[in-house]
């Protein structure tokens, strides 16, 4: 029985190799590389590309991959020289600014996706912020100012584009955001993002719930670790990355492309008896104790 208790030992941990993605990213979209049409037809809305290795970015190449239309914001314009030619390639229909802690700019964008497209068929929302002071704290210290920022940017700004999108999107629409392992386990250094990801599950569960009725279905995916842009804020973050890689049944975490063609599937016909649900796509990080 000892034996059991004790924890596993890797033969190996490493990052995965880039050059070796299971499903890597083209650069500058290629009809030919097109993977299915399963979503041909379906607009939707992707906020929170700040580059190439934004989570938001994956999931966008996968859905214009699988035939979707897209409307893709870029935070300000000092953002915009890296996600605008990013939206090119992917042959967006709109390029807008949005800051959600900017007065009228959200509602400016469903006003112009109103006018363009009449309708919507999904919204990606994979922002989160919380000042620098606040995150690297403890959680008992935590600002009030910096917890409602955070709060703002990371969770409420979902509720907000909801109700926006309520009015646009079609029976079988679906609003997706990003959460992580951290609301649910206490994981070092996330900090105030815990409390902040696990209310953001919760009002995943309770939107599903209100929009149900109207066919709207709602998710919170859960990527495990990434070196993305908004991760690099965390105190030792390439320590976590390590010991994540260490835990996971394969010894590896996925990449972008692999959340992208998960969220893909969550907004297709395939998914349309789910909703409300976290979906873990962490390489099995989440099972293991």
């Amino acid at each position: 029985m000892a034996a059991l208790c004790r924890r596993r030992q890797p033969t190996k941990a490493r990052m995965p190799d880039s050059t070796q993605s299971v499903d890597s990213l083209p650069r500058v979209w290629d009809p030919d590389s097109r993977v299915g049409d399963m979503l041909r037809g379906q607009r939707g809305l992707v906020v929170g590309i700040a580059n190439e290795h934004s989570i938001a970015y994956g999931c966008a190449v996968k859905l214009h991959a699988f035939g979707a239309d897209l409307a893709i914001t870029f935070l300000n314009d000092k953002a915009e020289p890296y996600v605008r030619p990013l939206a090119e390639q992917l042959q967006a229909k709109l390029i807008l600014p949005l800051d959600v802690e900017q007065p009228g700019q959200l509602e400016a964008v469903f006003d112009r996706i109103r006018a363009e497209w009449g309708g919507l068929d999904f919204v990606i929302h994979s922002i989160a912020f919380a000042p620098r002071q606040d995150l690297h704290g403890r959680v008992v210290d935590c600002s009030l100012a910096g917890f409602q920022q955070a709060m703002q940017v990371s969770c409420y700004s979902f509720i907000e584009m909801a109700r926006l999108a309520e009015p646009l999107l079609v029976p079988g629409g679906a609003l997706l955001t990003m959460s992580y392992y951290g609301a649910d386990k206490v994981v070092n250094n996330y900090n105030i993002m815990g409390p902040v990801k696990a209310a953001l599950e919760a009002v995943t569960r309770y939107l599903a719930a209100e929009l149900g009725e109207k066919g709207i279905r709602v998710f919170a995916v859960s990527p495990g670790p990434l070196k993305t842009r908004a991760a690099s804020g965390i105190t030792h973050f390439d320590q976590l990355v390590e010991a994540a890689v260490a835990r996971t049944p394969a010894y590896r975490l996925v990449d972008i492309a692999e959340v992208g063609r998960v969220v893909a599937f969550l907004i297709s016909g395939g998914a349309y008896g789910m909703t409300g649900d976290t979906i873990f796509i962490d390489a099995g990080l989440h099972n293991m104790g």
